[in-house]
């Protein structure tokens, strides 16, 4: 289990142009991520250093937005201005989570520009939407050439993040510490006074660490 991405909402200026002030801030670009139509939700990704990434994406006019848990996510946190969505953590056997979830996975995928598709499983959105300070699983299909994190420069990296909730709680969603998935990246846990979840993520850069 290891930390794979962090998943920002578009706001309502739209997915390009919240991608835009996004990377502007952090001195590189995000490039387009494409549809996940399962889930009627585009997105546009920056890789970072230790097969990480980051993703900007926004709910599509679409009824698989309204009936698909990661559509229906993404849309609520838009609508509130949006921001931090969630933060992902990527697993070798989902079939153990889903085990202990007690329900399956579901199938995901997106074609890149270059026509390129990418297959994974994913689970814990509800756990996401009811708390959100609850990462969910991926398990990429793909080679791990394909990920979206390949072709990163080695000068971005997540150098921590600041959550909003209990570090217990949160471990016992994961099954393990919590500490496990984000041993490489440093981790402010602050005791909620709203709603739970991502505050903000500090991102190394060429020029130094910028908060988000």
């Amino acid at each position: 289990m290891r930390l794979d991405h962090l998943s920002y909402a578009a706001g309502p200026d739209g997915l390009a142009a919240t991608a835009e002030r996004l990377g502007a801030a952090l001195g590189r670009e995000f490039a387009d991520g494409g549809i996940h139509p399962r889930f009627g939700t585009r997105n546009m990704i920056m890789p970072l250093a230790g097969d990480m990434y980051l993703e900007v994406v926004e709910a599509l006019d679409h009824p698989a937005s309204d009936k698909a848990p990661f559509g229906q996510a993404v849309k609520a946190r838009s609508a509130l201005g949006g921001g931090w969505l969630g933060w992902v953590v990527a697993v070798p056997d989902i079939t153990v989570v889903e085990e202990r979830l007690g329900r399956n996975a579901v199938e995901g995928h997106r074609h890149r520009p270059d026509g390129t598709e990418l297959v994974w499983k994913q689970i814990g959105i509800n756990g996401l939407i009811a708390d959100p300070q609850l990462p969910f699983f991926i398990k990429w299909e793909t080679p791990g050439d394909l990920h979206p994190s390949a072709g990163a420069d080695e000068q971005f990296s997540l150098a921590g993040i600041e959550i909003a909730g209990d570090p217990l709680r949160v471990s016992e969603w994961l099954g393990e510490s919590v500490d496990a998935p984000l041993e490489d990246v440093k981790v402010d846990w602050v005791a909620p006074h709203g709603t739970p979840g991502i505050l903000a993520a500090q991102v190394q850069t060429p020029t130094g660490i910028v908060r988000i």
